[in-house]
């Protein structure tokens, strides 16, 4: 076990009580499409060399009826950086120690008219603390209404906490969420914002609040679309071009995607890292 401070455990709780929550909405839906399927839920633990506990999370994985598969992860760990790694993390260049929990979620649906997404929650500690985060919709099929839908619950969530700033963070979310060898973007955007550095309690209570907000919102904005969507019919058509499509967010996750660049520089587990992509995917 590793042993967390007040913010750590207010953090990771947080992150808890919303993977439950989402996962609950999810088989929900599942439910309403006459389907059984259930978050399989494995747990993994993490060591630091010598044997030392480094933490662990739990690994959330839905194959269903809407949802050909999605992933929600909690992960909490603890530990050391190596030296180059360290060198590129804000804070830890004098101090590679580390402490890291969060939420990471991934919903890859069978319906192309059903938007892909991704969202992730965050709060790290080295020498400094901070949250970062962020959420993004990748339609194959885009629907300016869903697009629109999306952006407005982030827009709320936003102008009604500290430091919510939509304007930057949605413009980070498009360079960021952005494939530089395709020259396209992965899909229509959301937010996305790091380093929300904490100075004092008032502070943690404020990024908390905020970082709260955004996976409220996602959890009102993400569900409605999936009921809108996931009984239209579709050709075969309709599914190469999300297989296609698929092909460049698995690209964008294994060259550019910071999350998995820090699960596999901090030894997380692959399964859990990797659950992002796609079950399938097609490249022409």
């Amino acid at each position: 076990m590793i042993e967390l401070d007040d913010q750590q455990k207010s953090a990771r709780k947080n992150f808890e009580s919303l993977r439950d929550r989402i996962c609950a909405e999810f088989e929900a839906i599942e439910d309403e499409a006459d389907s059984k399927a259930r978050f399989e839920f494995i747990t993994w633990d993490r060591e630091e060399e010598g044997g030392i506990p480094g933490g662990g999370g739990v690994r959330g994985v839905l194959k269903g009826e809407v949802f050909e598969k999605a992933g929600v992860n909690v992960s909490t760990v603890a530990g050391n950086f190596s030296e180059d790694f360290a060198r590129t993390i804000r804070g830890a260049e004098e101090d590679p120690r580390f402490f890291a929990t969060g939420i990471s979620l991934v919903a890859h649906m069978l319906n192309p008219h059903v938007p892909a997404v991704h969202m992730n929650l965050r709060f790290l500690t080295t020498t400094r603390r901070w949250f970062g985060g962020g959420a993004d919709l990748n339609p194959p099929i885009p629907y300016k209404e869903d697009t629109d839908a999306f952006h407005a619950a982030l827009l709320r969530a936003c102008e009604a906490h500290e430091p919510g700033d939509y304007e930057r963070f949605s413009k980070w979310a498009d360079e960021y969420f952005f494939i530089p060898h395709r020259g396209v973007h992965r899909g229509v955007g959301g937010i996305f914002f790091d380093h929300l550095e904490i100075e004092d309690e008032k502070g943690f209570a404020q990024h908390l609040a905020f970082s709260e907000a955004v996976g409220e919102s996602f959890l009102k904005a993400f569900p409605a679309i999936v009921r809108k969507r996931m009984k239209e019919d579709f050709t075969s058509r309709d599914r190469a071009k999300q297989l296609a499509w698929r092909g460049r967010y698995a690209e964008f996750n294994l060259v550019y995607d910071r999350g998995t660049l820090f699960g596999l520089k901090t030894g997380g587990n692959i399964d859990a890292i990797l659950m992002s992509l796609p079950p399938v995917a097609v490249w022409d």
